[in-house]
């Protein structure tokens, strides 16, 4: 969500005449994430996202925005598309694929308690189950395939110790992957910055142009990868039951992905390991950007490496 594509105020205010939003009154652009182009914006009638798609094609955005679509008109707390006067989610502007959202209340906790954690674990099995009934189909753009190929250009970056785990395990999960769990719509990037809380509660889970359809507990790793590790890398224990816990309120675990815990919360430490060595080693030029520290999620992964968490199997309820 950095500012790679500037935007005038002129500019939005012309394209802003085909949607049904007000005049614009402010434009403000968005520091924080690194794939998108994004803007606060201001209008008579309200305040919206604007998201200009850096590196997405257009054939792939629909997804995107009919899922968010899907989810908002089945009460989950995600943005909701602005449909243009013609009916399209999806419009141009400054030669880039755009997008108007609703803009929810709330900010990010970044250092969460149970509490909080038990909250993201109970909104996270709503979306996997409201998104089973999505009929779009997008395959991971950053799963096995990408980091596979990406690996190699990440090798000059790294010291001996480092190269040696990222080949590796590369080369485990590609012998592990589990794609006969239980699959369907996943966020793939529910980090703390994602979510937003407003008086306790959730009030918006945002930024789904990760989404795709593929193992639910990757999904789910991932989430506890963020919301559950510590600067050390470990996962804090009560927090880690709490989401899982929270979680299994509402969805329950299979046997096999109990079994498969342990390789997912590798795989969602791996996957974003490399994207943040990727952005931080080779940036793209941008106004306003941000890389995110890749050495966080070196730890997580080094700590899962050296462990056999058995979280998901020691919080199993008692029916």
């Amino acid at each position: 969500m950095s500012v790679f594509t500037k935007v005038a105020p002129e500019q939005l205010a012309a394209w802003l005449k085909g949607y049904a939003v007000g005049h614009l009154t402010d434009l403000r652009g968005i520091l924080a994430g690194i794939e998108n182009t994004n803007y606060f914006v201001t209008t008579t009638q309200g305040r919206y996202v604007l998201t200009l798609f850096e590196k997405l094609r257009p054939v792939e955005l629909p997804f995107y925005l009919e899922l968010m679509a899907h989810l908002s008109g089945h009460g989950l707390p995600c943005p909701k598309p602005i449909a243009s006067l013609d009916d399209r989610f999806l419009g141009e502007l400054n030669g880039k694929p755009a997008a108007l959202v609703t803009c929810l209340d709330g900010a990010p906790v970044m250092a969460p308690t149970p509490e909080h954690c038990a909250r993201v674990g109970e909104v996270l099995a709503d979306l996997h189950l409201a998104g089973q009934r999505y009929n779009g189909r997008l395959d991971n753009l950053r799963g096995p395939k990408w980091w596979t190929a990406t690996a190699p250009a990440l090798l000059p970056f790294l010291d001996d110790a480092n190269r040696v785990m990222l080949l590796d395990e590369v080369a485990f999960q590609g012998s592990h992957r589990l794609d006969a769990l239980p699959k369907g719509v996943v966020h793939a990037d529910l980090f703390r910055d994602n979510v937003l809380f407003h008086d306790g509660s959730i009030g918006g889970v945002i930024d789904f142009y990760f989404a795709c359809v593929d193992v639910l507990l990757y999904d789910v790793a991932i989430t506890v990868n963020d919301w559950c590790g510590t600067d050390d890398g470990m996962l804090d224990p009560a927090r880690t039951r709490a989401l899982i816990e929270a979680y299994r309120d509402t969805r329950d675990f299979t046997a096999a992905e109990v079994d498969a815990w342990p390789v997912m919360l590798r795989a969602g430490a791996l996957r974003f390991w490399v994207s943040r060595l990727y952005d931080y080693h080779l940036p793209r030029a941008g106004e306003l950007t941000h890389a995110h520290d890749p050495g966080r999620f070196e730890r997580i992964l080094r700590q899962h490496r050296q462990t056999l968490p058995q979280a998901v199997r020691s919080a199993k309820r008692v029916d």
